[in-house]
């Protein structure tokens, strides 16, 4: 609020620090200045004191050092005549000069007029006139306090009539715009139409106290002008009361819009009662202090006593305003924390996640703020409220430019990018990296923004000179290494998204060439990585080449230590020439069952160096290329169960060829494996006789993959044929020897005969074996009965027939019951 006094008051200042001394501006400034013996310590503190008596004098000196050259100047005139036709052109000093020697004059400044100051005050005590006597500072003062006086009664009087305008406005606001009686409700969104009034209600209101002011330092002025001796010109102190009166109440119109203290519904921003009359009664203390202190006070104490007495008095006002100022901000951190947490809760979270960072270091920057109002008031107190203005407003309009760019890019970043259904449908992953791409960049835009926002803070406050280092070759130098970085990122991303989404394009299935083949999605996956990794390392590269580290000597290294890594790294060699030749050769592709390096499983992800595979169990091995001796691919064109049968001895070697051709018939009708067999089976016949039984072998041919389930399907078949048929699959043959002494006698061997049992003729059964009818399987069902479903279909039977029995039993007993009775 503070900076706001120096915009109104840094136009007309100039033009009144003249009158702060009435007696030097009166000398005409053409005149020469006097001789130094004429000079008395107070005429020429008065000399020095006013401006156009100071220059006259400087250039009264310059004029008389130039004409009192010595005239062996004259020896060296072409030296002479090139130092003139080529002068040096002094270095603009630094911000750090500037505040070391503002600093420096300040101590020097405050220690002269404190001991000017003693001197005066000893001097008023002893009687003494300093400037002005008792006759000429009633006559000085006279506008001035008529012109005061006639402004606050005439300010007291409109604000009274205002008062009640400002009532009948609140009123018709509640009326039309509120439900409430206090302040519009938090978290309830308020319709367009109530907004257009309430902010038409607040802008009428504010124009209405600006009006008054104005009306008020218009009548101050008019009692000014006829107060003043000549009538037509208005008095130096009463002009710089008027002027001070209208920055500091001005001020003090936009604290009351903000606040609103009597007229809640007009109120700027949403609080309770108390706590606006607290803040509008401490910024309004704070501002009418220092601006009336610093443009009234302090001016009229220079012109009616001494240029020191001022001083000080503006000193010793602006330190009572700062410690006032920071007592009341480190009182109130905590409460003002609370309540920005609470509001940060119910906000959005761009606003939410500002609002708790302003909730923790707000005390830190009001302290900061004031802190260099007091600093800057005291080393430059001419151009210390234009600047505080300056930099304020600067620092205001940059992070309300900002905050609303940044919002902007939430807003866009909140929402995902579609793309078109046909698109998605030819490039499935191109929607998603985009959508990838797109917030990362605008993430990078937001930091920029932020950076930039932080530079312009910096320039407003002096602490950095922004235009200077944009003009200066490190500026331009920086420019041109972030333009060069952005267009590298953006070639580089374009060229991954355009290599990615062709790989993707002739991965994706289509009606033209329907699904890529296995060996394809292999191969376009292995070119995927190797583009990823020259697009990364290339970027890379050129990205340190722009920042300003030599590439040259890093790719030279880097190619040292690659053939030290080659010499002693010779198996990752290996295993990437290795795996070069078996993608070559296609040896092996993603989701084929292969054997490698005794290894047995599917083929989960393949890159240059290794393979992983997943075996039954679950275990994931990775296995390197150059461990692979031999790769055994199960899914290559077409597949074949391998089957050997073993039957006991006493069976019938054509009998149970008979029954292995029946089970296949059945197994071919099975509407899943079925279609998966490519050809007649193929037996092969008897492959040994031993001591175990005779081994008869098969060949079935699958497609790739079917190998398995038809196996499963067929040796279930098979046991259900043979079961059926009574040929027994042999148990294990054990040869007992009891054993003789040396007369060739043997023990007795306990031996039970069996028991006579039915002739079953040539088809008795085994012991142990159990005799089952064979039952084609149902056309409909196959599926279940093959794939290994036999348990809970004969556990359904069970249950039916269970359910059965109990049925027929129930209709037996209420047969009975009549005859009973």
């Amino acid at each position: 609020m503070l900076s706001c006094l120096s915009i109104l008051w840094h136009a007309p200042a100039t033009a009144a620090f003249p009158l702060l001394t009435p007696a030097a501006a009166a000398e005409p400034p053409a005149e020469p200045a006097p001789a130094a013996s004429a000079l008395t310590p107070a005429a020429l503190a008065d000399l020095l004191d006013n401006p156009q008596a100071r220059q006259a004098l400087i250039d009264q000196l310059r004029a008389q050092a130039a004409s009192d050259k010595p005239a062996a100047a004259g020896a060296a005139p072409a030296k002479t005549a090139t130092a003139k036709q080529t002068p040096a052109t002094p270095a603009e000093p630094t911000f750090q000069e500037r505040m070391a020697n503002g600093v420096q004059q300040f101590l020097t400044g405050v220690a002269a007029d404190m001991g000017q100051g003693v001197d005066d005050m000893r001097a008023l005590a002893s009687g003494q006139n300093l400037r002005m006597d008792s006759g000429t500072a009633r006559s000085a003062l006279l506008p001035l306090a008529l012109a005061a006086a006639a402004t606050i009664i005439a300010f007291i009087l409109l604000r009274m009539i205002a008062m009640r305008i400002y009532t009948r406005i609140d009123r018709w606001v509640a009326e039309h715009g509120c439900e409430t009686g206090s302040a519009p409700v938090r978290g309830k969104p308020a319709s367009m139409k109530v907004l257009t009034r309430r902010a038409g209600a607040i802008v009428g209101a504010l124009a209405i106290d600006v009006a008054v002011v104005l009306l008020a330092a218009m009548a101050g002025g008019a009692a000014a002008l006829w107060s003043t001796p000549g009538r037509g010109t208005l008095d130096g102190l009463a002009s710089l009361f008027l002027q001070a009166f209208v920055a500091v109440e001005i001020v003090k119109v936009l604290i009351r819009t903000v606040f609103a203290v009597r007229h809640p519904h007009l109120r700027l921003l949403p609080m309770s009662d108390e706590l606006a009359k607290y803040w509008n009664a401490w910024l309004v203390r704070i501002v009418a202090a220092a601006g009336y202190g610093t443009l009234v006070v302090g001016p009229v104490m220079a012109a009616a006593l001494s240029p020191a007495l001022g001083r000080l008095t503006t000193m010793l006002i602006m330190l009572a305003v700062y410690i006032y100022a920071v007592r009341v901000i480190w009182h109130n951190r905590q409460a003002v924390r609370e309540r920005l947490d609470r509001r940060a809760a119910g906000a959005a979270t761009f606003m939410g996640s500002r609002l708790r960072l302003l909730s923790r270091i707000w005390h830190v920057l009001g302290i900061l703020y004031f802190t260099i109002l007091l600093v800057v008031s005291q080393v430059d107190p001419t151009d210390a409220l234009p600047f505080m203005a300056r930099a304020t407003a600067q620092t205001l309009l940059v992070i309300g430019v900002g905050s609303l760019l940044i919002l902007l890019l939430n807003a866009v970043l909140a929402k995902p990018i579609r793309l078109s259904d046909d698109l998605r449908r030819r490039l499935p992953l191109l929607e998603a990296r985009v959508n990838a791409y797109v917030p990362a960049a605008l993430k990078v835009v937001g930091w920029i923004i932020r950076i930039i926002i932080v530079l312009l803070i910096l320039d407003a406050w002096q602490a950095f000179d922004l235009s200077r280092w944009l003009a200066s070759d490190a500026g331009a130098a920086a420019i041109k290494v972030v333009l060069n970085i952005v267009i590298v990122l953006m070639i580089a991303m374009l060229a991954w998204t355009v290599i990615a989404s062709i790989i993707e394009h002739r991965l994706s299935q289509s009606e033209e060439r329907g699904m890529p083949s296995a060996r394809e999605r292999t191969l376009l996956a292995l070119f995927r990585n190797a583009a990823l990794i020259v697009i990364v390392t290339m970027t890379l590269m050129v990205l340190l080449s722009q920042i300003g580290i030599d590439v040259g000597p890093l790719i030279a290294g880097a190619g040292v230590v690659g053939l030290a890594i080659g010499f002693g790294a010779q198996k990752l060699v290996q295993d990437i020439i290795t795996g070069v030749f078996i993608q070559l050769e296609n040896g092996m592709n993603e989701n084929d069952v292969v054997q490698v390096a005794g290894v047995f499983g599917t083929v989960e992800k393949m890159t240059i160096r290794s393979v992983g595979i997943r075996t039954l169990d679950g275990g994931y091995h990775l296995v390197p290329f150059s461990s692979v001796d031999v790769v055994a691919n199960h899914m290559r064109d077409f597949s074949y169960h391998l089957g050997e049968y073993t039957i006991a001895h006493r069976e019938s070697v054509d009998d149970a060829i008979e029954h292995l051709r029946a089970a296949f018939a059945e197994l071919m009708t099975d509407s899943v494996l079925g279609p998966e067999i490519l050809e007649d089976m193929t037996v092969a016949g008897v492959t040994a006789v031993n001591d175990k039984g005779v081994t008869i072998r098969i060949l079935i041919k699958t497609t790739p993959g079917m190998q398995w389930a038809v196996q499963r399907g067929y040796n279930r078949l098979l046991k259900k044929h043979f079961d059926a048929a009574g040929i027994e699959l042999p148990y294990p043959h054990t040869v007992v020897y009891f054993g003789q002494d040396k007369r060739g006698y043997a023990p007795a061997a306990n031996v039970h005969v069996q028991a006579e049992r039915a002739d079953e003729g040539n088809s008795a059964r085994a012991a142990g074996h159990t005799r089952r009818r064979l039952k084609p399987e149902a056309s409909n069902e196959d599926s279940a009965e093959v794939l290994g479903n036999e348990l809970e279909a004969r556990a359904e039977a069970e249950a039916e027939a269970e359910v059965q029995a109990e049925t027929q039993a129930n209709a037996a007993a209420a047969r009975t019951e009549p005859g009973r009775s």
